[in-house]
């Protein structure tokens, strides 16, 4: 039987999005900004909540094309806040909108957003060696950075635990268990870093 993260022990729709997506190095721009808006949208919800709206998301905002969603005006609004298959809060989608034109932004200037994300890990994931899930921090200095940058580029509902979530979704933090089979799989690639005392050591 494979041993598995304990947040993700209790269901099967977790168990999935577990085995297959989380911490998985992400480097596709529709993808990242997918994972984004969710990030956005779970806060002060389960992730449970999220996944199992994912396909109702997934219409209701074009697929997460930044560029569709960016163009959205009130009426698009109005029929998001009226859609019960989605998280219908106002500040959350409206945030949605205008980090897509934020995300575009940063796509023009650094050619894409994986360009820029991954600056913030020096382009290889950081490999984290926790035993329990209390070791794992709500924030890291570099989601702290990531935050701040996000913050100054226009971006909101982005603060440092949301941004160290996203981080651990897109791969650029290993934070699975030691005992978790996922861990040793995914450490198989050569871009990854070892972190002790503050100190990264390559692999």
């Amino acid at each position: 039987m494979k041993r598995r993260c304990e947040w993700a022990q209790s269901d099967t729709q977790l168990q999935v999005y577990h085995d297959r997506e989380w911490g998985v190095p992400q480097h596709d721009d529709r993808m990242l900004f997918e994972q984004l808006i969710m990030q956005c949208m779970q806060a002060g919800l389960s992730w449970l909540t999220i996944l199992k709206k994912r396909d109702n998301f997934y219409h209701a905002f074009d697929d997460f094309d930044p560029h569709m969603v960016s163009r959205y005006d009130q009426a698009k609004v109005d029929q998001l806040m009226h859609n019960p298959g989605i998280i219908r809060n106002m500040r959350k989608i409206q945030a949605a909108i205008s980090n897509a034109g934020a995300f575009i932004d940063i796509q023009n200037t650094f050619g894409s957003f994986n360009e820029y994300l991954w600056r913030f890990v020096d382009g290889v994931t950081i490999r984290n060696e926790r035993k329990s899930f209390t070791e794992v921090p709500a924030f890291s200095p570099e989601s702290i950075r990531l935050s701040k940058d996000l913050k100054q580029r226009g971006f909101s509902f982005v603060g440092p635990t949301i941004c160290y979530a996203y981080m651990q979704a897109v791969g650029m933090v290993n934070d699975h268990l030691l005992s978790c089979f996922r861990y040793h799989e995914l450490n198989k690639a050569k871009s990854s870093f070892t972190k002790k005392d503050g100190v990264f050591d390559e692999l």
